[in-house]
């Protein structure tokens, strides 16, 4: 059972609309598995299991793979290929979108993920809790290029940032289109992601508020940014609720009648010194002190 299937012989017609890509080299599975050091007593979240070629490896030597499958003829295969085995209670498949349901408890993940999910399925995890150790994903070439981005590089973007704000992540190795049945029309990479545990000590709602803005246009001057009349109202309604939140006896904050929002964003932008910086090239650190000389303003963006 746990050769590699030919598809044909299953008659199965992947859609690859829904990034159906199976992965067929028997020498790239075994290498994620290896890189994702398994350990005999994990539990292991696999997202888009397909016929099954990781998931049956990954049971030889776990103690579960929670498989997660949107596609009812392919959890069909998967069922059959373990059937009978001593692999079969090991394996748990959850039928659906893993978007839309809350993830188990697991050790690891590993998965080839269907692509048109690689961003919210990369927050979803971030964000989990408790804490899983790591996971090697398969990613479209390019996407994975932006969650290793660094600043000034011409991938970095939104993604990049707040992926490594969360997480460690490193690029593993590249993947040829022919190692895929059928071929996708993109190059394919495996990335390693390690959430720091414990997390940076910031919200981040707030945080991806303020990265947000900056990313719209990551070549501007965050002084022309911040310009934007949206921006500016959200932070001006934000700015409002703040101050009638602290209108305690003890402590008042009232906002005089000429009170502009838009002054006050360039002043704190000028007295932390990022009024002329672009967003392509800052790092964490400095958002992070960005985010506090708004913040220590009363400027909240979430």
């Amino acid at each position: 059972a746990a050769g590699v299937t030919p598809l044909s012989a299953l008659g199965i017609l992947f859609n690859t609309g829904a990034g159906q890509h199976i992965l067929k080299n028997p020498l790239i599975v075994n290498s994620i598995i290896e890189k994702a050091a398994l350990r005999r007593t994990d539990v292991i979240l696999e997202v888009g299991p397909g016929t099954g070629n990781l998931t049956v490896k990954m049971l030889e030597k776990v103690k579960k793979v929670i498989a997660c499958e949107i596609d009812p003829r392919l959890v069909g295969e998967l069922q059959k290929r373990v059937q009978g085995t001593c692999l079969a209670n090991k394996l748990e498949i959850k039928v659906g979108d893993v978007l839309k349901t809350d993830l188990p408890f697991f050790d690891a993940c590993v998965a080839n993920l269907p692509y048109q999910i690689s961003s919210p399925f990369v927050f979803k995890l971030l964000l989990h809790r408790p804490f899983f150790r790591c996971a090697i994903l398969m990613f479209q070439r390019e996407f994975a290029l932006r969650l290793v981005a660094k600043p000034g590089t011409k991938l970095y973007c939104r993604l990049s940032i707040n992926t490594q704000l969360l997480a460690r992540v490193d690029h593993l190795m590249k993947v040829g289109k022919n190692n895929f049945r059928p071929p996708p029309k993109v190059e394919s990479s495996v990335v390693r992601i390690e959430p720091k545990n414990p997390p940076p000590p910031i919200n981040f709602q707030e945080w991806d508020g303020l990265v947000r803005i900056a990313f719209v246009r990551k070549n501007k001057t965050l002084s022309a940014a911040f310009k934007s009349s949206a921006v500016e109202q959200l932070l001006d309604h934000n700015y409002r609720i703040h101050c009638s939140l602290h209108n305690t006896v003890s402590f008042f904050l009232e906002i005089p009648e000429n009170f502009k929002i838009a002054e006050k964003i360039q002043t704190v932008l000028k007295n932390t010194g990022y009024s002329e910086k672009r967003a392509r090239s800052m790092d964490i650190d400095d958002f992070i002190r960005l985010l506090h000389g708004f913040n220590s303003e009363g400027i909240h963006f979430s």
